[in-house]
């Protein structure tokens, strides 16, 4: 199969689409910009049948923020748009304990491949950071301001399984080589109508480890760079502008 743009915004929305939290597919609100260059993103998402929101450039906090308050939701399954192998299961996991415990404001997988990680957070999380951060350039690392501010109350969720480790796959989409590695994931993994699961993603990538060359180039590149934008800035408790850094 030839992997498009398209085919994977889609294949991320069935994942969504097949949380337990999720009644119908216009409950998932894709939120993208206001640049003429996301015109093909948002016409592929209402082809699909979800939501849309557009907002704030590089202010993704921003977006968010106006987005909840548009769509009058009390809280979210946030997912990244690079990430199309996103956890379905920690989606369900994640929004389970946040539910459960209602002092909580965020609860984040953490310990999968990166890419697959999710999170779950409460409006009240969403109007509190909105309420402190400073730095309007947050397009990378704007979740920090949730989980490394000491803004928000936040758990993590550890993987269930051994099943769904792995060490060294980097399953997100920011380089051609990263398009690379997921055709041939989706080449061998991916049926019409059907979603495969961390635990099948894991398990390819254990029986063909030559495949993990294929982006692992890219990975200090991306790490510097994330680190390098993610410089973020807000008032704390005392009134103070503080500094987190990724």
């Amino acid at each position: 199969m030839t992997i498009s743009g398209r085919s994977v915004v889609a294949h991320l929305l069935d994942r969504v689409c097949a949380c337990r939290h999720i009644e119908n597919a216009r409950d998932i609100v894709v939120c993208t910009t206001t640049a003429a260059s996301d015109d093909p993103l948002a016409d592929a998402v209402e082809a699909y049948g979800c939501s849309v929101f557009r907002g704030d450039i590089d202010d993704i906090i921003r977006r968010f923020a106006d987005a909840m308050a548009a769509h009058k939701l009390s809280a979210v399954v946030q997912v990244d748009g690079d990430d199309p192998l996103s956890a379905t299961e920690y989606m369900d996991l994640t929004m389970d304990r946040l539910l459960a415990e209602p002092d909580l404001d965020i609860v984040t997988s953490e310990g999968l491949p990166l890419g697959c990680n999710v999170k779950s957070f409460t409006r009240k999380a969403m109007d509190k950071v909105a309420a402190a951060y400073q730095t309007r350039q947050n397009d990378t690392g704007f979740i920090y301001f949730f989980t490394k501010s000491g803004l928000t109350k936040h758990v993590t969720i550890q993987p269930t399984s051994p099943t769904h480790r792995h060490d060294t796959a980097r399953l997100t989409l920011d380089y051609p080589v990263d398009l690379e590695f997921f055709t041939r994931i989706f080449e061998a993994l991916y049926r019409p109508g059907e979603i495969f699961g961390l635990p099948e993603t894991v398990a390819f990538l254990r029986d063909n480890p030559e495949l993990i060359d294929i982006n692992r180039d890219v990975e200090a590149e991306y790490w510097r760079r994330t680190v390098e934008k993610s410089k973020l800035s807000f008032i704390g408790a005392d009134g103070s502008e503080r500094e987190i850094e990724g």
